[in-house]
């Protein structure tokens, strides 16, 4: 027996009401609608007044807040662009400009690009169509027509750990020569001889440089007190697992009876290391010393535990919204750059001396 046939489904979603049809409903103009939604019930009559009330409930109307938002010339928006919300670090600041902004009335919004430097200039467009009223930047900096579509728009831009070239803006970060410094430090004085800076592709990002340029130093500057002292840098993509396999492997060969130690620049990158570790059967602290930048909730429980350089994430977060807002009320000064100082939390991938807490300075 066949089936019948359906009828497609005509019905939709109903239209959502608007201030012409309220003033439809009540009898009067949309300038007395928008008086009693602006509460200037004084200048309507109580009747007036009345039929519009009953009309706003009829009709369940509630007006928009960006429209009205935009209408008084003000979104109450910021726009955030960020590398890439897989990483624990932009998660982190994320978290605390989201709170600096709610505590000050705005809302943050997010456009994530991936790693996608091609997509710069779009966040910066997409955001700029919701009439946002600033930017945090922490993208990766390479493309300089974001720059200049940012610096055009005549909005104020916060960066966060990334620079943009020829953008003169607020910049918040990391001290990252002062925790490269730190981390290379706390290793050799654990005994490491042989060292290696694991990061991600430079890739003119600008943070990445720093510390790969931070731990160059630190090997030219301390060779000459601590004979043997060796130092390279190899970096890591997410298919290239087995390239950095043989980049450890060299390293042990390299450092003989020495012990080898290495840095990573982020979380991401510790877990490429982790997980290279595994393949190769080796133990934290006593093949490999390791100290990783970002102190994730897993650090702790990874082997003998992760000795990290933790990043003041939050602040960071709530700084790069503050000094947004300070240009939103006027603040009229030279372009800032503000340096939080990192913290080496030593455990037992670096087979520490002592369980403290050491602060950069």
């Amino acid at each position: 027996m066949p089936l019948p046939k359906t009828q497609p489904s005509t019905s939709r979603s109903p239209a959502r009401a608007t201030i012409a049809d309220v003033a439809r409903e009540a009898g009067v103009s949309k300038a007395t609608v928008s008086r009693f939604l602006n509460h200037r019930e004084t200048l309507l009559t109580p009747d007036i007044a009345a039929r519009v009330e009953v009309a706003v409930a009829a009709l369940a109307y509630s007006p928009s807040p960006m429209a009205r938002a935009l209408k008084r010339g003000r979104s109450r928006l910021i726009g955030l662009v960020v590398a890439d919300v897989t990483n624990p670090f932009s998660v982190a600041v994320l978290r605390g400009a989201e709170k600096a902004c709610q505590q000050a009335g705005y809302l943050l919004m997010l456009f994530n690009l991936g790693n996608d430097s091609q997509r710069e200039c779009e966040a910066i467009q997409a955001l700029a169509a919701y009439q946002v009223e600033g930017f945090i930047l922490n993208t990766l900096g390479r493309d300089a027509g974001a720059a200049a579509d940012a610096a055009r728009l005549g909005k104020p831009v916060v960066l966060v750990d990334r620079r943009h070239h020829n953008m003169q803006a607020d910049f918040v970060s990391l001290d990252n020569a002062g925790a490269v410094q730190l981390g290379a430090r706390h290793l050799v004085d654990a005994g490491y001889r042989e060292l290696l800076f694991v990061s991600e592709p430079m890739r003119n990002v600008s943070s990445r440089m720093e510390r790969d340029a931070a731990f160059r130093s630190f090997i030219g500057d301390a060779a000459p007190e601590l004979p043997g002292l060796q130092g390279r840098t190899f970096e890591s993509t997410e298919d290239n697992g087995d390239a950095l396999d043989n980049a450890l492997r060299d390293q042990r060969q390299r450092a003989g009876g020495r012990l080898a130690g290495l840095i990573s620049s982020n979380a991401v990158v510790t877990l490429r290391v982790v997980a290279s570790l595994a393949r190769l059967g080796w133990q934290l602290g006593t093949d490999l010393g390791l100290v990783g930048f970002d102190d994730t909730e897993w650090s702790p429980f990874i082997g003998p535990g992760l000795t990290t350089i933790a990043q003041p994430t939050d602040e960071l977060g709530r700084l790069a919204a503050n000094c947004l807002m300070e240009r939103l009320q006027g603040l009229d000064l030279p372009p800032r750059q503000i340096l939080l100082s990192g913290r080496l939390l030593p455990r037992g991938s670096s087979v520490p001396a002592s369980p403290a807490i050491i602060s950069a300075t």
